[in-house]
């Protein structure tokens, strides 16, 4: 199986399973689950037909996890970043110290001005991986920058963060005051 053919596939069902699942007729349930079965034919009828076994392979070897299945294995679902209303289930959890978001520098006055954003998702996402927050800043428009997220202060201040299945720390939206740029892509390293 291809690599690109992969590739179409996880975007295909992040669109389905994270922000339009009406577009192929559809319904997830309140927590994102939708049986593999009615996905599969609902995707043969929008003209994407999946084989049974690419859809457990991108689930299984996609490098950001970003589908589950159930315990069935009948059921899948997005992790996170749904634009869509689904409770996830997730339990408040304690973050680490520091937390990286990876962002382009078009974005950086607006943040300075209003920190993190959902916007139209659930959550702000936020990662202890800093090489994983420096791969989703490339993808942004403008060049790279990485965030740092004083997660620690944050959940003293009785801010909630959320640990999906996938290992992406989820929070409602991170104010300036817990914001630096990193030095790591930055000569100078400068607080908001």
């Amino acid at each position: 199986m291809n690599n690109s053919r992969l590739v179409k596939i996880s975007k295909y069902l992040s669109f389905v399973l994270r922000h339009h699942p009406e577009k192929i007729g559809i319904k997830l349930d309140p927590h994102g689950w939708v049986a593999i079965e009615e996905l599969l034919i609902a995707a043969k009828h929008d003209n994407f037909p999946i084989w049974e076994t690419e859809l457990y392979t991108v689930v299984e070897k996609n490098d950001k996890k970003r589908f589950s299945l159930d315990s069935s294995g009948t059921l899948i679902r997005a992790n996170q970043g749904h634009s869509v209303e689904v409770d996830l289930q997730l339990e408040p959890q304690i973050p680490p110290d520091i937390l990286y978001h990876g962002t382009g520098s078009h974005a950086i006055d607006s943040i300075k001005k209003t920190g993190l954003q959902k916007m139209s998702r659930h959550h702000v996402h936020l990662s202890n991986d800093v090489n994983k927050a420096i791969n989703v800043a490339k993808r942004r428009s403008g060049k790279p920058m990485i965030l740092v997220v004083d997660a620690m202060a944050m959940s003293q201040d009785s801010y909630h963060f959320y640990l999906s299945a996938n290992h992406v720390w989820l929070v409602d939206e991170v104010p300036p005051r817990y914001l630096q740029i990193s030095s790591i892509l930055r000569r100078e390293k400068r607080l908001f």
